[in-house]
């Protein structure tokens, strides 16, 4: 049931961000939940992969580089769902900020 209501937020995150930051669109609610499902998958399996093999240079920025890895995987998202769509890389480095800042606020709220 957990995973249902956070595959749920980050949907609802991610429509939040389509409506307030440029060059993020989102047709409706249905592809939102597809890119929210490939979001966690991604960032399950992907992410800590990526970030071990960039170790290095994450290390020189001081971790900045991981918003670098999250605008990445939320741009190769965009580029496979049909309905969702990044203009470029700053809108991606943008919205995947703002998922996670978002996502983590109702994560934190519905946690008991």
């Amino acid at each position: 049931m957990r995973i249902i209501i956070r595959v749920l937020v980050t949907a609802v995150a991610l429509l939040l961000v389509a409506r307030f930051v440029p060059g993020v669109f989102i047709d409706d609610l249905y592809t939102a939940l597809i890119a929210a499902v490939l979001l966690g998958l991604l960032n399950l399996i992907v992410r800590p992969i990526l970030i071990i093999l960039t170790l290095p240079i994450t290390i020189l920025t001081f971790g900045l580089f991981t918003f670098v890895i999250n605008a990445a995987l939320f741009f190769f998202v965009a580029s496979f769902v049909e309905g969702f769509t990044v203009a470029g890389f700053i809108p991606a480095l943008i919205g995947s900020f703002l998922v996670a800042v978002v996502s983590t606020i109702a994560h934190s709220f519905l946690k008991e």
